[in-house]
This record gives C-alpha cells, sequence and structure tokens, in this order.
C-alpha cells in the first residue's frame, strides 16, 4: 500500500468535511478513536493470553 502523503490526507480530510459536515466530524473522529483503542486492548489481551498458554505448556 503507497503512502498517502500529506496532500493525499488533506484531500482525504476535505472530502470528509463535505460529506459529512463539521457537526459529525468530531463524532466519527470519537468513535473511529474508541473503536480502534478497544481492538489494540482486545488484540494485547489476546497476545497475553497466548504468551501464558505458552509458558504454562513449556514448564
Amino acid at each position: 500500500m503507497p503512502n498517502i502523503g500529506f496532500p493525499g490526507l488533506i484531500l482525504i480530510l476535505l472530502i470528509a468535511l463535505v460529506v459529512f459536515g463539521p457537526k459529525k466530524l468530531p463524532e466519527i473522529g470519537r468513535a473511529f478513536g474508541e473503536t480502534l483503542k478497544e481492538f489494540k486492548k482486545s488484540t494485547k489481551d489476546l497476545r497475553d493470553d497466548v504468551l501464558d498458554e505458552d509458558s504454562k505448556d513449556k514448564k
């Protein structure tokens, strides 16, 4: 996947602003941030569980 770069990022933000409007954009960003945070937490918990199982099997 190619890098977007600064001009591409500005273009994406402008299109999102036009499509969703200035009032809805912060809500969408907040929801995306919460989703990303929950995904990271879930993957960390899963990784920790797998590592715990692996360390128990070696004993």
